[in-house]
């Protein structure tokens, strides 16, 4: 499979009890979504590996979750801070004009003047939107606002327009 076709949807942070469970950081919202993918790839010394979702739960402010497979503490140890993701096909369909963060990340930012501002580094959550982290000249903070801040996404070209003045 290649990085491309590959999401990361979380990482195994952790060991859970003695009978092959580990701590999930999970990437989705909410952080047992992940647990609604049954085909999880785990990132390892030798590439890609498929593993089925066994069982799984929240647990606390967490998610624990036990791989067909991983049946003792020592096998689960050898897990722990591998990456964990899916395959694009696997991601539900979205609407026209909805996009998913991974997809936003690494296109190339202009404001309406076609100022290059820089390319998306990544996104977060905030109570009222989600922020763009763009780098360029120096790091920009720009609310993921559709017809607002954001005028325009374009995956095919890799580029999205902003209404942002690039003094501020």
């Amino acid at each position: 499979m290649s990085k491309d076709e590959m999401i990361i949807i979380g990482r195994v942070s952790g060991l859970f009890g003695v009978r092959g469970w580990v701590k999930i950081f999970s990437h989705t919202s909410p952080r047992e979504g992940i647990l609604r993918y049954k085909t999880w790839y785990l990132k390892q010394a030798e590439g890609w590996q498929k593993r089925k979702l066994a069982a799984g739960q929240a647990q606390g402010k967490g998610v624990v979750a036990h791989l067909e497979g991983c049946d003792d503490r020592d096998r689960a140890a050898e897990l722990i801070g591998v990456d964990i993701a899916i395959t694009r096909e696997q991601l539900p369909k979205l609407e026209p004009g909805e996009y998913y963060w991974t997809d936003l990340e690494g296109l190339r930012v202009e404001n309406t003047e076609g100022v290059d501002l820089g390319v998306v580094s990544h996104l977060f959550e905030t109570g009222a939107n989600d922020v763009l982290v763009v780098k360029g000249d120096r790091e920009r903070l720009i609310p993921y606002t559709t017809g607002e801040a954001v005028l325009e996404v374009d995956l095919q070209l890799g580029r999205m327009v902003v209404d942002w003045d690039p003094d501020f």
